[in-house]
């Protein structure tokens, strides 16, 4: 059995998350639900993709519907508890990450003169503040040959596509996220880790949730 390299919540993807709270955040702007082709538009997405992913959300008892009726997309108790609960954390996140002050630059080669230059550093700086950045902490060990730890915090732009060598988010036959290094051969996807313990992971069923942007840590 693969190991899990990235602990969703609730066992949600990334993705599937988004869709949820982008759900929440219309029904809460408007005073009423999103339809599959308002959802797509905003999470430039395809609709048969929100479609699987609103199934999906309902089979997780996330997500109610009524078949035949327009408009009628609602969170169960248990997504609105799994929405307030990933609401806060994100909250909780932008506080602690809203910057920290930039004072210059440090040689980590030949020594050169401190000038003190003040500025200040946060995510949102480096990274960008849409709501396709976010993070996720590693938690296995298959990418530990490029320096990437269990405890460490990945960066990720959520994306659809990928290019050969790119540091990836994927979901593999719908149900397993790992974060790997993204190859496309011929007929197949192979996904390599970094630990000669892990046999590449090979699969035609392979969706792209995110590309890795950044890495965290606390020393």
């Amino acid at each position: 059995m693969r190991p899990r390299d990235i602990d969703s919540i609730e066992g949600l993807t990334p993705r599937r998350l988004r869709v949820l709270q982008c759900i929440a955040a219309f029904h809460d702007r408007q005073c009423y639900s999103p339809t599959i082709a308002e959802l797509a538009k905003e999470l430039n997405l395809s609709r048969s993709t929100v479609f699987e992913h609103l199934g999906e959300l309902q089979r997780k008892g996330l997500l109610t519907t009524s078949p035949g009726k327009a408009r009628s997309l609602k969170l169960t108790s248990k997504g609105r508890r799994l929405h307030k609960h990933a609401a806060c954390d994100s909250s909780t996140s932008a506080q602690d990450l809203s910057g920290i002050p930039l004072l210059g630059q440090v040689a980590a080669g030949i020594p050169v003169e401190a000038i003190e230059n003040r500025r200040s550093l946060s995510l949102g700086s480096c990274f960008g503040s849409s709501g396709d950045v976010f993070a996720l902490e590693v938690s296995g060990d298959s990418m530990i040959e490029e320096n990437i730890h269990p405890g460490d915090y990945v960066v990720c732009r959520a994306a659809q596509t990928a290019q050969n060598g790119d540091l990836v988010v994927a979901l593999v036959d719908e149900d397993e996220a790992t974060l790997k290094r993204f190859y496309k051969e011929k007929d197949r996807v192979r996904l390599q880790p970094a630990n000669a313990r892990y046999e590449p992971i090979y699969s035609n069923n392979c969706q792209i949730e995110a590309v890795v942007v950044g890495l965290l840590r606390k020393l």
